[in-house]
């Protein structure tokens, strides 16, 4: 699932403080770790999103699952990844405790919650996970960091949730992989919005058909090798140009079940991104 690794210097801290990082909500918010800020074991998606518009840093599946089933949730209204822990309170709860704060050559590092979620939900209105797959809490440490983070949140009256891949459905990992393996960084982003536009028009117009039964008939329209254009639309889904319910099995979906995202939204927030 990857293991996510990164050490600051004090330095680096108040420059990414200074860009803003941590800080603002919805389109406008700065996660503290990017993907090209950490050291991962596993795959990083940079995934753009529909609910906040802009796109967003996820440094594992795991996170991305949790991430999509997130995005799916009709309540949902603002997604805010690895945010960051004010640092003297972890200090300070660090030294309560007796446990030893993350720190790495000296300097006391921020730590950061994988989400913290905004929701329309009057009895929950917002809620923090850590996503940890299930054999990292057999880690002594792990379970002292954790334990950190679960009272910073406590003193804050805010729910904290731990997800492991063991609450995730098994048919969003499957999704996950059948559609994010052949995913590449290097993507003509003007490209993929007029494949968007053409899918767009074909899967309004065919909206009974199953995803695969229409690529098939694009394929024999256009002369294309076989699966050309299951190729292309799994790039469109992957890149979160289409949105559906992760939940169910991609091979199963209809054209109906496959929303556009809005063009221009998508064009400001890769030039927002990049």
């Amino acid at each position: 699932m990857g293991k996510k690794q990164y050490w600051n210097s004090e330095a680096k801290n108040r420059r990414w403080i200074k860009e803003g990082r941590g800080q603002g909500t919805g389109a406008n918010y700065k996660p503290w770790l990017t993907v090209r800020d950490v050291a991962s074991e596993g795959r990083s998606h940079r995934i753009f999103g529909h609910i906040t518009q802009r796109t967003h840093h996820l440094l594992s599946d795991l996170e991305l699952a949790t991430f999509l089933l997130l995005q799916w949730r009709s309540t949902t209204n603002d997604i805010r990844e690895q945010f960051p822990l004010d640092r003297e309170v972890t200090r300070e709860i660090s030294e309560n405790l007796g446990i030893r704060h993350p720190t790495y050559q000296g300097v006391d590092q921020y730590m950061s919650s994988d989400f913290v979620v905004d929701c329309d939900e009057k009895n929950n209105p917002r809620f923090i996970l850590q996503v940890k797959t299930s054999e990292a809490f057999s880690d002594s440490r792990t379970i002292e960091k954790l334990e950190i983070e679960r009272r910073y949140w406590r003193e804050k009256g805010l729910p904290f949730y731990w997800i492991t891949e063991k609450q995730i459905p098994p048919i969003v990992f499957e999704n996950i992989n059948l559609l994010y393996n052949h995913i590449v960084d290097e993507i003509d982003q003007a490209d993929l919005i007029v494949q968007l536009e053409v899918f767009n028009k074909h899967l309004r117009a065919n909206e009974n058909l199953r995803v695969k039964e229409l690529c098939m008939k694009l394929d024999a329209s256009y002369d294309n090798e076989p699966g050309e254009a299951l190729y292309q639309i799994k790039r469109l889904l992957a890149q979160r140009y289409f949105h559906f319910n992760i939940t169910k099995p991609f091979t199963e979906l209809r054209c109906f079940e496959i929303t556009a995202e809005n063009f221009d939204v998508l064009q400001e927030g890769w030039r927002v991104s990049n």
